[in-house]
């Protein structure tokens, strides 16, 4: 008699399948694939100048407030956890430099925080799908820089709600202003916008 697997192994069946098709076309599509509960998310334009510039100085400004035990990130590192279903790619994310040791992908829980500059393309996927998800990955802080209006949010202070966990506190901010993002206060002076 075969038994049918209850839903949490339907997920991770379904998260892993999901794993493999991003794995196998990731190299021959253009822009960035990440898995979320409702499914595959793909962005499908390249990240341009002042998405990377941003992503850059912001890394980069971090870094000059931060201790050397720690780095800002910025690249395309998988941070995902296989028993909620989800993959996401963060612009840029804050870890301990021994938590980057070893092989496969980042533990959220060992993100201190996750930064991403709003897509052209796919805002939503910013505003709402990583807005939804990194509080349930348990991502304590998630900073938003969107070009596109030159402002942006810092979101903390995870809790339960009927539809899971969510930020409680959103702070915004417009370029020109300091924020603060984590424990590190830095400028947002003369990042980038994109042309209109």
């Amino acid at each position: 008699m075969t038994v049918a697997p209850d839903e949490a192994q339907r997920d991770a069946l379904r998260f892993e399948a999901m794993r493999d098709v991003v794995d196998q076309m990731q190299g021959s599509v253009p822009g960035k694939l990440e898995i979320t509960k409702e499914g595959i998310v793909h962005d499908m334009m390249a990240p341009g100048k002042p998405h990377e510039l941003t992503a850059a100085q912001v890394s980069r400004r971090l870094e000059r407030r931060m201790p050397d035990s720690l780095l800002a990130h910025t690249g395309t590192s998988d941070v995902e956890n296989t028993a909620e279903g989800v993959m996401r790619q963060p612009d840029v994310i804050v870890i301990a430099l021994a938590d980057m040791e070893g092989d496969g992908a980042f533990d959220p829980r060992t993100l201190l925080a996750a930064v991403e500059v709003v897509s052209r393309s796919n805002p939503d996927n910013d505003w709402v799908g990583k807005l939804r998800d990194y509080p349930l990955l348990g991502v304590p802080v998630y900073a938003v820089f969107d070009p596109r209006t030159g402002s942006g949010a810092v979101f903390t202070d995870i809790h339960p709600t009927p539809q899971g966990p969510r930020y409680a506190t959103r702070k915004d901010f417009v370029y020109g202003e300091d924020v603060t993002i984590a424990d590190w206060t830095i400028s947002t002076e003369n990042l980038p916008l994109y042309a209109t």
